[in-house]
């Protein structure tokens, strides 16, 4: 049975500053993802921090919206069967050193800050994030 879902994929500053949102973007096609809607924004901190208000009350939170916010940034609709998961397993853990071989963030990602791609971790808020960046 079909399960067609949308996710919010972000292509990362890091990545774009290298110039990689092409073969990301090939990735996410060679494994099954059809690009809907994209655009290459630059978020200011404010948008940042509302974006990332989930992670508010973590350590990391400040560092989080500071390098959301440092440069341009890709947002992309996604949709596939059973779009978020996939989008996980293929972007693979949040520290590429730990992330499988072939996942977005062991190819690409530099460090546990700069890993390249976000992705929405369920239904709910891959709704929640494609509105912010597609509805508003």
């Amino acid at each position: 049975m079909s399960n067609i879902q949308q996710t919010l994929s972000i292509i990362k500053p890091d990545a774009v500053e290298r110039n990689l949102q092409d073969q990301i973007k090939k990735d996410f096609k060679n494994n099954g993802f059809e690009i809907i809607k994209e655009k290459k924004i630059h978020i200011s901190k404010e948008e940042a921090e509302r974006f990332y208000k989930v992670h508010e009350t973590k350590p990391f939170y400040n560092d989080l919206c500071a390098y959301l916010s440092s440069g341009p940034i890709v947002v992309m609709t996604l949709e596939r069967d059973n779009a978020v998961m996939e989008n996980r397993k293929l972007m693979g853990a949040t520290n590429p050193t730990e992330a499988e071989d072939g996942t977005l963030r062991k190819k690409y990602g530099i460090s546990i800050d700069k890993n390249s791609v976000h992705g929405s971790d369920s239904l709910e808020n891959a709704k929640i994030e494609l509105d912010f960046f597609f509805n508003n």
